[in-house]
């Protein structure tokens, strides 16, 4: 029988990619790295699973003590273990992802983040700049976004607890990268049953008062 000992053991990491809709676009959570390797360099917040923590339990963590976020749903995203991704060692990385509406959380750096901040996902420049493989973990998180978006309630993690019709099409215009036909959109969003309309309004510039709705279900997958 072959021996737990006879063979190297990699370490495991946390990777967290963590959406937001702010000044109409999409933009991910990064933090400015303040240790070796990649020193200085953006990067998804994360670090390392210790002993007696589940992965969860480790997420969670390094989401406080990174970037000071506490309390949002996260969803194991992938696990990404090709080997040289990590210049310390053999290491393998299970990463998250979640939505946030921005306004309900006050990010900042700590722990061994210089820095953490909002950075736009579809920048042409973001990519060299993330450090390990980080590049790749998001654009897998955006493709996963974009498949979950049209068949779950993922995108309602995006707004404030009362919106428009319209601020929710926005939403899925904005991940999609594409225009979103409205009438069709309204209907089948409606035909989900999973808003409910409010017997409030809210005007917006010269328009006329936009109704507003609210989430039946405040969670990612029914």
């Amino acid at each position: 029988m072959n021996r737990q000992e006879d063979y190297p053991n990699p370490a495991v990491t946390v990777d967290l990619v963590i959406f937001t809709i702010a000044e109409d676009t999409l933009q991910v959570l990064l933090i400015r790295r303040g240790a070796e390797p990649f020193l200085g360099q953006w990067a998804l917040p994360g670090g390392f699973v210790e002993i007696e923590e589940s992965l969860d339990e480790a997420a969670a963590r390094e989401l406080r003590e990174e970037v000071g976020v506490t309390q949002i749903y996260l969803e194991q995203l992938y696990t990404f273990g090709e080997p040289g991704r990590d210049p310390r060692g053999r290491v393998i990385s299970v990463a998250y992802f979640a939505l946030i509406d921005a306004d309900r959380q006050r990010i900042h750096s700590a722990s061994d983040a210089a820095d953490a901040a909002w950075h736009p996902v579809f920048d042409p420049g973001l990519g060299p700049r993330l450090a390990f493989d980080h590049q790749r973990i998001l654009e897998y998180a955006v493709w996963r976004l974009r498949n979950k978006i049209e068949w779950t309630t993922v995108g309602y993690e995006l707004l404030p607890a009362k919106f428009t019709l319209s601020e929710l099409q926005r939403v899925y215009e904005i991940i999609l990268q594409r225009p979103v036909d409205k009438r069709n959109f309204r209907k089948r969003i409606l035909a989900q049953g999973l808003i409910r309309e409010l017997n409030e309004s809210r005007s917006v510039g010269a328009h006329r008062p936009a109704r507003l709705y609210s989430f039946l279900k405040r969670r990612l997958d029914e």
